[in-house]
């Protein structure tokens, strides 16, 4: 069945908004943190007073009684501050009525800035920042990084590819370059059947070659001066829409237009 389903003309792509749930709950519990998670409902905002109520009816011996209750709270707190730039990242990955695939690589770099151990972090919350970043690395590279790739270059918001490393920036732009090349050979019309010419013809026809090295070279040379004008075009605003982009843009940037046709109509939009 898998196997079958790879032969169809579709990426697959798992739900990235399900996948940071999950690492976030894999964590919750590889960090020691779930049993105070059950205290008190972080995304739902409820809960906090009947969490209060229990830390505060917990047997603390005399005066540790009100000292170990702040301090639950406090954790609580901690964690619930930690866990806020998920809740924002899964709901921006889960969205439907804007592009959401492009986004993914962004999001998922500035949860690992955020998750990045510091100094002043008391040791539940390093333990649970490892077993965050190292499940969501694995999640991550199990993910269709080429198409994540790909699509994140050809969104005007994302262009400059901040979220990759310089090596992998370079090899993105060369994936994007084959897929201009390609695309334009394949607008290119079929070359007409002739008959076989003959030896003496053959050699005369083969000095001529070296015009097609020349040929190829202009070729390349198009798509590099298509692609820098994309590059140089400026950035837009976060809050914009990159399909409208495309959109109005297509005619400046028609070698990459069908490329990013192609990317953007597979992208996470809610069409009404």
């Amino acid at each position: 069945m898998v196997a079958a389903a790879r032969l169809l003309p579709f990426e697959h792509l798992p739900c990235m908004a399900h996948s940071l749930q999950r690492t976030v709950t894999v964590s919750l519990k590889d960090s020691g943190l779930e049993r105070r998670c059950n205290k008190m409902e972080f995304y739902a905002g409820d809960g906090k007073e009947d969490a209060e109520k229990q830390i505060s009816t917990d047997h603390y011996p005399g005066a540790a009684k009100e000292q170990g209750c702040h301090g639950e709270l406090a954790k609580l707190q901690k964690l619930e501050e930690l866990l806020e730039p998920c809740r924002y990242v899964t709901e921006l990955l889960g969205g439907e009525q804007y592009v959401s695939c492009s986004v993914v690589l962004p999001a998922l770099r500035h949860l690992f800035r955020v998750m990045e151990p510091s100094d002043d972090d008391p040791v539940y919350v390093l333990r649970f920042k490892k077993a965050f970043t190292t499940d969501l690395a694995q999640r991550k590279d199990s993910t269709n990084l080429k198409w994540l790739k790909i699509t994140t270059a050809l969104d005007p918001r994302f262009k400059d590819l901040k979220c990759l490393t310089k090596d992998e920036r370079s090899e993105v732009w060369a994936s994007v370059r084959d897929l201009m090349m390609r695309e334009t050979r394949a607008q290119q019309p079929p070359a007409e059947t002739t008959e076989e010419p003959s030896p003496k013809k053959r050699r005369r026809m083969s000095i001529l070659l070296c015009s097609f090295d020349s040929d190829t070279d202009d070729e390349e040379e198009s798509i590099e001066h298509y692609l820098d004008r994309y590059k140089a075009e400026p950035k837009m605003d976060i809050e914009g829409c990159p399909l409208q982009w495309w959109s109005k843009r297509e005619g400046a940037h028609a070698r990459l237009a069908p490329i990013a046709r192609k990317y953007r109509n597979w992208l996470n939009v809610k069409k009404d």
